[in-house]
């Protein structure tokens, strides 16, 4: 099997990204039995552990032509002229490109949150978060492995989005733990939840569906850490921390909401990159879609009490302000029904063929592959 980078259509890029790191390693010589919340997202971290070799049914197969066999109404290309006058084999190509980039974004931001993880457990001052931290770190792990075997079987790869790699850098050179926190955990995997869920939803291919539903499992208590975390910590700073911090969710958001431009992708196709983003601006179903993005983070910023009037009207600008209310917990208890509705499928996909073998093997038959 191919290095996942030699799938990339995209020539010249390059095979490692180095981000300089000035920040202090904390130690906790408490050893306290830590806060009751926290230890027992840690103690979720522990027991909810899978393996993605393991749980994921990788025999399903894809569709040739729709490999997640998602709606076309889902790409911004479908609401122009370009996609009328494409050949069936065109568009099956752009579908193959297209889904590819999209899932390619989610491996980027699992390596990302790898990395932030890794940085977290070193600098959060509370061995309590350490601990779940260190269970988030096994999490994305197994993520990065499951979207990577997937690309693997649609043979094509894409790098990571300039909007996403600006806001990582930030995540990653800023010395503050809690900006980490905000980058990551708030942002950057609020986002992918949602986006996450769009697929998991509306995709009919079961692999797709299942690989989505099962790392959203996961990413649902990473950001419920991030919230416990800086719920306790930001009252305790000062107005012009406040205000620093405000600045950058702001410009984070933005980064984030034009991460799904996709400008790469088009290119790459020889598409009228331009042309292309105006129409998919311009989709009724692409501006759901991207205030859809933000259902996960609004109610979480809201609760960690960054909710200046900045704050406020930069979410009315976006259209997401009506988020605020949304029901995190009842978000996240449902993300964990999903995951456990595939685990049923599978169980009963195997007990089936374990009935079968037997049937065949008090017969003297043979089973199929």
């Amino acid at each position: 099997m191919p290095s996942l980078r030699e799938l990339y259509p995209i020539p010249d890029i390059d095979p490692c990204w180095t981000v300089p790191q000035d920040f202090e390693a904390a130690f906790d010589w408490n050893y306290d039995d830590g806060r009751k919340q926290m230890m027992h997202l840690y103690q979720k971290g522990k027991d909810m552990q899978w393996d993605a070799l393991d749980r994921i049914d990788w025999d399903l197969a894809i569709h040739e032509e729709n490999p997640m066999e998602m709606p076309d109404e889902s790409m911004g290309i479908f609401h122009t002229p370009i996609w009328q006058k494409m050949s069936n084999k065109e568009k099956a190509e752009f579908r193959r490109h297209a889904q590819s980039w999209m899932m390619s974004q989610f491996m980027q931001g699992e390596q990302a949150a790898l990395i932030c993880a890794a940085k977290i457990v070193q600098q959060v001052p509370d061995l309590d978060a350490k601990f779940y931290a260190s269970t988030q770190v096994m999490d994305e792990a197994r993520h990065v492995e499951a979207y990577k075997k997937y690309l693997s079987k649609l043979g094509v790869a894409y790098p990571m989005t300039k909007p996403l790699q600006t806001l990582v850098d930030q995540a990653l050179r800023d010395s503050r733990w809690d900006m980490t926190y905000l980058a990551m955990q708030v942002v950057i995997e609020g986002l992918a939840l949602a986006a996450f869920g769009n697929i998991r939803d509306m995709a009919k291919n079961p692999l797709a569906q299942q690989l989505n539903a099962y790392v959203m499992e996961d990413e649902s208590r990473h950001v419920a850490f991030g919230r416990v975390t800086l719920k306790e910590y930001y009252p305790h700073l000062t107005q012009a921390e406040r205000d620093e911090r405000e600045e950058f969710l702001v410009e984070a958001c933005y980064l984030m909401r034009d991460r799904f431009e996709a400008r790469e992708l088009y290119q790459h196709l020889g598409l009228p990159v331009d042309q292309v983003v105006e129409a998919q601006e311009n989709s009724e179903f692409q501006r759901h879609f991207k205030s859809m993005l933000f259902q996960r983070i609004v109610p979480i910023v809201r609760d960690v009490g960054l909710w200046s009037d900045k704050i406020q009207a930069a979410y009315t600008d976006m259209g997401v302000i009506g988020f605020a209310d949304v029901d995190y917990e009842q978000l996240s208890e449902n993300d964990n029904k999903r995951a456990a509705e595939f685990d049923d499928i599978n169980k009963q996909k195997r007990q089936g063929y374990v009935e079968e073998v037997a049937a065949l093997g008090a017969s003297g038959g043979v089973a199929a592959e």
